[in-house]
């Protein structure tokens, strides 16, 4: 589906992405990781078309990303999330989420919208506003929904579950299974808790310094020295238990 080979960013004489190499199946769910400043949302800005690489290859399902503007590639199949929570301004959770699925979709499909409130929990929201009449956990859906009423085949999800409490963040988890189900998508997830990852993901990536370090199961990878390091500056498991 996604192939991305030696993809290269840099701005100034910062490198934030190393030749950084992976792939995305179809339906397929992987966690993306690392420490902070590690290059993940700069990651999904060169896929959803924010930054240009300064070099590499990046194709959806054969077609060049390249070139492609941000609308063109949300009409591909690529939604994507951001980290902060983004309403538009004075607009209704409904109106957002048309207006979403205009620039993505090209087209108007009241009945989607219906069901992306119905399985993200803001159907008695749907009227309400957006900026001002939301607590953190709806906004954090309204987020997922936008990328939802785009119309993915592939769902980019910049933390999503920051800043939620357990029991929040376990329910989110829950709906994400099902929207992911419900509409047979790809998935890649920023996440920095393990334990989600490792529920959500049979695969996981993590990034450091801007190379791609680990690739594989969540056992795996987070039993690599190297993750760990990255993480602790330990070398083992058990220095750094």
């Amino acid at each position: 589906m996604l192939t991305l080979e030696g993809v290269q960013v840099n701005f100034g004489g910062v490198q934030a992405l190393k030749s950084a190499s992976f792939s995305v199946a179809e339906g397929e769910s992987i966690g993306l990781v690392g420490p902070n400043g590690a290059g993940k949302t700069t990651l999904f800005n060169v896929i959803s078309g924010v930054v240009r690489p300064t070099a590499g290859r990046l194709d959806f399902r054969g077609t060049s990303l390249l070139k492609l503007p941000e609308w063109k590639r949300a009409r591909l199949g690529i939604g994507r999330s951001f980290q902060i929570p983004r309403p538009f301004g004075h607009c209704t959770v409904r109106e957002n989420l048309l207006v979403a699925q205009r620039f993505g979709a090209g087209k108007k499909d009241p009945k989607r919208i219906d069901e992306i409130l119905d399985i993200l929990n803001l159907r008695d929201k749907a009227d309400r506003d957006a900026t001002t009449e939301l607590a953190l956990t709806e906004h954090k859906a309204l987020e997922v929904g936008k990328a939802l009423a785009t119309e993915p085949s592939l769902l980019l999800l910049d933390e999503v579950l920051a800043g939620l409490e357990t029991s929040s963040k376990r329910a989110f988890m829950e709906r994400l299974a099902a929207v992911r189900d419900r509409y047979r998508l790809a998935m890649v997830i920023i996440e920095h808790d393990i334990a989600t990852i490792a529920a959500l993901c049979p695969r996981v990536l993590v990034l450091n310094f801007g190379q791609i370090i680990a690739d594989g199961s969540p056992d795996a990878v987070f039993r690599d020295p190297e993750v760990i390091r990255s993480y602790t500056g330990e070398t083992t498991l058990a220095e750094a238990s």
